[in-house]
């Protein structure tokens, strides 16, 4: 178990989700000091350490308390957990908090000269994957009985050399699979990226260490999906316009300098902004409206 006053973060040394969760941990201030043989690095300006790990790792280094918190994909957390509680081993975690980043599905995909007819003609099929507890529990949950092989790399040759019909694979564009004749037949989990931490109370110091971190992740999650619009309006058409602006947030209404019939109108807005709202605001006689990017919040 961790027992310093720093807090320890394991996540993927390489990978999809590496330089994804390096983005996020720059923009909540932490300077990072990665380099690519060292297994641990120091947060320079925060006691925070950083464990670069394979991802398959990262579940049972949380469970078991060697790191305290974690950033792993769902599909990677769940397949270990599951494999964890049939081994017996401990396999308990919270997932506090799901992440706008990392996101694909994991599939099952035949040849693409399968005549597939609905899972149930997939009965008696043997699929190549690298997540065998997940196929497992979806083909018990689903009534099919299917054969698995494990793979852990270059899944999407199986059908193609004979060692399965099928395979069971993460997808994101899905160009993988026609690169290699195959199609998507059935999706059966999907997954992002989560924050993830050991159900072991943190110390006193630890804790506010990680209150800090879990803040400022969110104001970067928050900055991430939302937008800060710009616009002039007119001033006898403030309802009309309020109504128009996306989200929950009421807009600011500041005056303009030597305009009695225009005024400044600013919001951040949580929802999209459609090409549609602002030529319906434009109707309505609202100029130099802009649509910008926000880099932090905080609330």
């Amino acid at each position: 178990m961790t027992s310093s006053k720093r807090l320890t973060i394991a996540m993927q040394k390489s990978g999809r989700l590496s330089d994804d969760t390096q983005a996020l941990l720059k923009r909540c201030g932490l300077k990072l000091n990665l380099q690519d043989r060292r297994l641990l690095a120091h947060v320079a300006n925060m006691p925070i350490d950083i464990m670069r790990v394979r991802s398959s790792d990262i579940p049972g280094l949380v469970m078991d308390g060697v790191c305290d918190i974690g950033i792993v994909g769902d599909n990677t957390l769940e397949e270990a957990a599951l494999e964890r509680k049939l081994l017996g081993s401990n396999c308990e975690y919270i997932r506090t908090k799901g992440l706008n980043f990392g996101g694909c599905r994991l599939s099952l995909a035949m040849p693409e000269e399968f005549n597939y007819q609905g899972i149930e003609s997939l009965n008696g099929l043997r699929f190549a994957t690298t997540y065998p507890q997940l196929l497992k529990r979806y083909a018990q949950e689903n009534n099919i009985d299917i054969d698995f092989c494990l793979l852990k790399g270059s899944v999407e040759v199986a059908p193609r050399v004979g060692l399965a019909d099928g395979i069971c694979d993460l997808v994101s564009t899905g160009a993988t699979l026609e690169a290699n004749g195959l199609k998507e037949v059935e999706v059966i989990y999907r997954s992002t990226a989560a924050l993830i931490q050991n159900p072991t109370p943190l110390s006193g110091e630890k804790q506010e260490i990680f209150d800090t971190l879990l803040q400022r992740m969110q104001g970067v999650m928050k900055a991430k999906e939302s937008k800060y619009i710009m616009l002039h309006a007119p001033k006898d058409k403030i309802d009309q316009v309020s109504e128009l602006m996306p989200g929950k947030e009421t807009p600011t209404v500041l005056p303009l300098a030597g305009r009695d019939d225009l005024v400044a109108v600013h919001v951040v807005a949580t929802e999209t902004f459609f090409w549609e709202t602002m030529e319906a605001l434009k109707a309505l006689g609202c100029n130099s409206i802009l649509v910008m990017p926000i880099e932090k919040m905080m609330e």
